[in-house]
């Protein structure tokens, strides 16, 4: 059965089971033909291919990336960076935001709730390559901490969401 809704501009349209089977399969598998995801999730490839395009303009499907090794080009060393400051002006905040964002060591970039104010994921070769990094971090902007925790194994690395059904959405 399929669920029909209007959403009215600005608003999430709600997502049926096959948008949520679509989601489930291109998050496992992005290379996929169309046909071969509309198999997979029992449509024919001119519907499957329409709401694979209503989701990307919808923007719930942002972008289709290739996975790498880390290890294998030589960033075997992971660390997550917890960053306190003093100074928690917007004008502070949008200098800071800029210098991070445009280091490629961070994958990732959170304002967080609780005991630090930010938690970066930085991936680099060694521990050279993290002191070069941590002296250009310190050195942009003020800041009041910064610890640095190393990651000694990846147990668990996912990059799919899970897609709830549509009974819990």
């Amino acid at each position: 059965m399929s669920e029909v809704s209007v959403s009215l501009p600005g608003t999430p349209r709600r997502l049926d089971a096959i948008d949520r089977k679509i989601l489930r399969v291109l998050q496992e598998d992005a290379s996929l033909s169309v046909s071969e995801i509309g198999e997979r999730v029992g449509l024919s490839s001119t519907p499957c291919w329409k709401r694979v395009q209503r989701l990307e303009n919808d923007g719930i499907i942002t972008g289709k990336v290739v996975l790498v090794d880390q290890n294998k080009i030589g960033l075997g060393l992971s660390v997550f960076v917890s960053v306190e400051s003093d100074d928690h002006s917007e004008a502070w905040l949008k200098k800071f935001a800029a210098t991070v964002s445009a280091m490629p060591e961070v994958l990732e970039f959170y304002r967080m709730a609780g005991d630090v104010d930010y938690v970066l994921r930085v991936v680099v070769a060694d521990m050279l390559s993290y002191d070069l990094f941590y002296k250009k971090l310190i050195g942009a902007v003020a800041l009041k901490n910064v610890t640095s925790r190393f990651a000694m194994e990846k147990i668990k690395s996912v990059t799919a969401l899970p897609v709830p059904s549509v009974e819990a959405a």
